[in-house]
């Protein structure tokens, strides 16, 4: 078992350790979309939700989800972030399907990186979307969540696209 990271010579399970990893600026972006009813997308493109204003309360959901990463996932560490943010686009395809497309990304300078944070943070967001949205319509399909983009750090840069 001590070939992997997470655990040591006997087995047990354990944080890694970073104190000797420089730090430097790492960046991280996870992207996702929900897939919603026609009634749904025109409810949220006009801000007419009986709930509110869903993108908003998305938005800060991811947040501070992404800043609770570590009190979710057990061994990530806790990190200082520098910037959250979550940006949303609206829609549709031409064989009728409608999207909330999500992307959450996450800075930091720290000693390790902010995957997780990322990608917590755009799966809660889409979560609230549904939350918000489930009592117009619980036809919804959360889907395509991942890490699109990473930099910094010893693995160095991530692209989805590469």
């Amino acid at each position: 078992m001590s070939d992997f990271t997470h655990f040591d010579a006997e087995g047990k399970a354990i944080m890694v350790d970073v104190s000797e990893k420089n730090s430097n600026l790492r960046i991280a972006v996870a992207i996702g979309s929900i897939m919603v009813s026609k009634e749904i997308y025109e409810k949220i493109a006009a801000g007419t939700v009986e709930k509110g204003d869903v993108l908003g309360v998305a938005r800060v959901a991811g947040i501070m989800a992404a800043k609770k990463t570590s009190e979710l996932i057990p061994l990530c560490h806790l990190l200082p972030l520098t910037s959250c943010k979550l940006d949303f686009d609206l829609q549709h395809s031409e064989d009728g399907n409608y999207f909330v497309n999500a992307a959450c990304t996450v800075k930091t300078v720290a000693q390790t990186g902010v995957e997780m944070e990322a990608l917590t943070g755009v799966n809660i967001a889409l979560l609230t979307i549904y939350d918000m949205c489930k009592a117009i319509d619980k036809h919804m399909s959360i889907q395509h969540v991942h890490l699109a983009y990473k930099s910094g750090g010893k693995s160095g840069e991530f692209s989805w696209e590469s």
